[in-house]
């Protein structure tokens, strides 16, 4: 799907049945799990809209058509695996290296409209603590 308009999370539920945000989509993107997608495979994720959404649908079919025959497209794909592969192992390194608070600051900086359109329940869970350490990150960064 491209998401013309609205937010979109994915989220999985770990070993207690708890969810733990993934991702968090903004228009406009694509949205998806391109190795699901490309393979015919259900997805490990779970996508909800978070948001009142418009969204673009398409088929493998009609992209593999597209990738044989229009080397723009092609190129433009092959950009937005790379795009993809980043955000993804920015993300990774992010969760493994950094404390939270630069997480969240680093979030409000990117994506400070995020903060209005999305619950921080997901916030908290997608920067990878409990919501009382996200109020608290919030309200230690205000006294600053």
């Amino acid at each position: 799907y491209f998401l013309e308009k609205g937010y979109v999370r994915s989220y999985t539920l770990n070993e207690d049945n708890e969810e733990v945000t993934t991702n968090i989509f903004y228009a406009p993107c694509f949205v998806n799990d391109f190795l699901s997608f490309f393979k015919k495979e259900p997805t490990k994720e779970i996508y909800q809209t978070i948001s009142t959404c418009s969204f673009w649908e398409t088929s493998l079919e009609n992209v593999q058509n597209n990738f044989h025959n229009i080397p723009d497209f092609r190129e433009f794909s092959r950009l937005l695996f790379v795009i993809n592969y980043y955000k993804l192992n920015d993300r990774i390194i992010a969760l493994t290296s950094q404390k939270a608070e630069t997480r969240y600051l680093n979030l409000l900086e990117k994506h400070p409209d995020i903060f209005q359109h999305v619950p921080l329940k997901i916030i908290a869970s997608y920067l990878g603590v409990t919501n009382s350490s996200l109020s608290r990150i919030r309200k230690e960064i205000v006294k600053f």
